[in-house]
């Protein structure tokens, strides 16, 4: 599947926001935003006036980004949250976090959604007992997501659990048990749980034109 291999840097300052895109050094002096608080590029520093529509564009961007999914992904995404009962870009963040690989990052098991997602596909991970890695897979209210047993011992796993307080992601809808490795979602996530300056009204805006 493609993938954006470029510096994750420069989609957070393009953003003009934090993404979290390389863990735990956007927690730290050294992170892209905070020492170039521009847009990449000779123009960075002379940005025009922005359009409606490049703002709304750029939140989709956003959300996009931080959640490390292509554009098909994300307009399925959208496509379900219009389908669903309840108000669209509510159920389309929600849908988002659902993801296992922010499931797993949310739990503090990984520095960030793209370290979740390589544990997922490499067998890491565990949803009610049985392997998962599929890291699109969609959490429901109830479910365990725990580390493999042989995964445990794994030094990236145990430094991002020690550092998951640090980082300050888990919401009150996972419950995490840090000696156990694992999170029981106690139920699905709300607005109010996300944490993030994201206006999702304006990618409904975009997506309805």
């Amino acid at each position: 599947m493609a993938r954006y291999t470029g510096p994750s840097c420069k989609l957070c300052r393009r953003e003009g926001s934090k993404l979290y895109l390389k863990g735990t050094r956007c927690y730290t002096e050294k992170c892209g935003l905070d020492k170039k608080a521009y847009a990449p590029g000779q123009h960075g520093k002379n940005q025009k006036k922005v359009s409606d529509y490049g703002v709304q564009l750029r939140e989709k961007q956003k959300m996009k980004r931080l959640y490390g999914v292509l554009e098909g992904q994300f307009r399925k995404y959208f496509e379900r949250a219009t389908r669903s009962a309840g108000i669209t870009g509510e159920i389309l963040i929600q849908l988002l976090e659902r993801r296992l690989d922010n499931v797993l990052y949310r739990s503090g098991f990984a520095t960030s959604r793209k370290e979740a997602r390589q544990l997922v596909r490499h067998d890491h991970v565990l949803v009610d007992g049985k392997k998962v890695n599929i890291p699109s897979y969609s959490i429901k209210s109830g479910q365990v997501v725990r580390i493999a047993d042989a995964s445990k011992k794994l030094q990236r796993i145990s430094d991002a659990i020690e550092g998951a307080d640090g980082r300050g992601v888990t919401p009150e809808w996972l419950l995490v048990s840090k000696d156990n490795f694992e999170a029981n979602v106690s139920r699905l996530p709300e607005r109010s749980d996300v944490g993030y300056d994201m206006q999702e009204s304006l990618i409904v805006e975009l997506y309805s034109k």
